[in-house]
This record gives structure tokens, C-alpha cells and sequence, in this order.
């Protein structure tokens, strides 16, 4: 059995503050978890930091806040933001939401990246 993800992207409502794209299924999901918390002030932060076998890990948390320097887009309601050092080794890179029997998680696939561990999560 094959199940298809929806891999559309969200409509940005605002002009794009960063390269980061985040699809349809993963909005929904990051909404679906807002609203289960029943919270509306949490943003989507992608970032990277040194670490991992390759280099660099992805970080991928809820935050309340919004640093100085901070690139922000909406996705129909779904703020990502990304702090300006990472903003280059994410530009063009997705996020995506996989939900299926082989795997169930938050992916992105990061064209930027050149090389990646067997993990998956840490890139260069």
C-alpha cells in the first residue's frame, strides 16, 4: 500500500524574509500541535548550529520569541523564522511532514547540503 504526501507548498501571506520553504502537510501538522497545546503565540524556528558527524545539525523548535536579526514568513498563519547566520545554509531548503508507515516526522530536504551522515541529522 502507497500513500501519497502532499508536498505543496503553503501560500506565504507576507513577502519571504528567508529561502525557507514549508509545505501544506507540514503547516498543517505545525497548527495541528499549536493547537493542541492551545497556543497561538509559538513560532516555527529552523536554525543550525555546529555538531553531529557532518558539520552542522538542524535545530527545529517552537519559540516564543523573536530575536533581533530574526527573518520571519508566514505560511497561511505558520511563522517560520530563521536567525540571520543560518539563513545561507538553509535558503531553498523545505520542510516537510512525513506520516506514514515507514516513517513519521518532520523532514528537510536542504539543497545546500553537500554531504550528510547516515543519521540524517547533521549536514555540511
Amino acid at each position: 500500500m502507497s500513500e501519497q504526501l502532499d508536498t505543496q507548498v503553503a501560500e506565504p501571506a507576507t513577502t519571504a524574509g528567508h529561502g525557507v520553504i514549508l509545505t501544506e502537510a507540514a503547516a498543517a501538522k505545525v497548527r495541528a500541535l499549536l493547537q493542541q497545546e492551545g497556543r497561538d503565540d509559538l513560532r516555527l524556528r529552523v536554525g543550525v548550529q555546529p555538531g553531529g558527524c557532518s558539520g552542522l545539525i538542524y535545530q527545529l523548535y517552537f519559540d516564543e520569541r523573536t530575536l533581533d536579526g530574526d527573518l520571519v514568513h508566514d505560511f497561511d498563519g505558520v511563522e517560520v523564522v530563521v536567525d540571520r547566520m543560518s539563513a545561507p545554509y538553509l535558503d531553498g531548503a523545505s520542510i516537510d511532514f512525513a506520516d506514514t508507515i515507514e516513517k513519521q516526522g518532520f523532514t528537510i530536504d536542504n539543497p545546500n547540503a553537500t554531504s550528510s551522515c547516515a543519521c540524517g541529522d547533521s549536514f555540511s
